[in-house]
């Protein structure tokens, strides 16, 4: 399959994508690639999903544990990984599936983005998440003084990009440059799975409760020994209030609460970057569907780019 499209499948955070993609993996010869920005550290498996080792054994996956917690991973990084993953895959004769809920990642990839090459200040970002959370600051509108081009673009709503935008401008001290766009070289088919606000927000509480109930804090505190408890990892949702149980500044109950405030943003983020109108994505509504009859209709929109 040297020039077969690249078969995405994407949507919020416990909208299936893992089962629908190991799924169609096993009836196409396809691999797994991960486009999940928390699913590259090593040792988080429980609060990122990531595939069981039953399920690697099954089907091959991709940028799945291949950076510590606590070393700097940029977008950078992951679009060189991708592509090479891509050649290694398509070498075999199989099918590439990029798979994941990070907006930024799949996108960057499918429209062929180059990223600035500024390395991450997480000391920097720190700041700027915590002037966010003071009413009377308006990073938007900072980012609209410094680079109105940036500022167009980017919804006020999206504080990690808006940061990152004041992060190259403080960097190089020029405005953000436009990304010049080099898409893949092949077609790209993208598979969205649907469902209500209400029903994803279910899906999500119940998956955190059992992440919290299949040992996150343990995990997380274990992690924490090795790698150090500021590592980059822990910025990702759910490790940071397991880190709060561990070190006694919460209790499980206050924990899981939280990482379900937490997690229901990242779904209304989600929607900004996967949107229900884009005409580009081929969405499931996952309603009143089964899992076998949610394969069947995605097994036929492959089919239809294969075949």
């Amino acid at each position: 399959m040297v020039n077969a499209p690249i078969i995405s499948i994407v949507g919020a955070t416990a909208s299936g994508k893992t089962n629908l993609s190991i799924d169609l993996a096993q009836q196409f010869s396809g691999e797994i690639i991960s486009a999940d920005s928390a699913q590259v550290r090593r040792g988080m498996h429980i609060g990122t999903a990531a595939p069981t080792p039953e399920e690697m054994l099954r089907i091959r996956h991709h940028l799945v544990g291949v950076t510590d917690p606590n070393s700097e991973w940029t977008l950078v990084d992951w679009l060189e990984s991708v592509n090479s993953a891509i050649r290694e895959i398509r070498a075999r004769s199989n099918l590439p599936l990029l798979v994941g809920g990070t907006g930024q990642y799949v996108w960057a990839f499918l429209e062929g983005r180059e990223a600035p090459k500024v390395p991450p200040n997480q000391e920097f970002r720190r700041k700027m998440e915590e002037k966010a959370k003071d009413p009377i600051v308006d990073l938007h509108e900072s980012l609209r003084l410094k680079d109105p081009t940036s500022a167009a673009r980017i919804h006020p709503n999206n504080l990690p990009r808006i940061i990152r935008a004041l992060e190259i401008i403080t960097a190089t001290r020029k405005p953000v440059p436009l990304l010049v766009k080099r898409p893949p070289d092949t077609e790209s088919v993208i598979i969205g799975l649907e469902w209500s606000r209400e029903s994803l927000f279910d899906r999500a509480d119940r998956r955190v409760e059992m992440m919290f109930q299949a040992g996150l804090v343990e995990e997380t505190m274990n992690l924490a020994k090795i790698y150090g408890d500021n590592s980059e990892g822990f910025r990702a949702i759910g490790y940071r209030e397991a880190l709060s149980v561990g070190k006694g500044e919460l209790t499980v109950e206050a924990a899981i609460e939280q990482t379900k405030i937490a997690t229901h943003k990242l779904i209304r983020s989600q929607s900004g970057w996967f949107r229900s109108d884009d005409s580009r994505i081929n969405w499931l509504s996952c309603e009143n569907l089964s899992r076998n009859q949610l394969f069947a209709e995605a097994v036929t929109i492959v089919e239809q780019a294969l075949f």
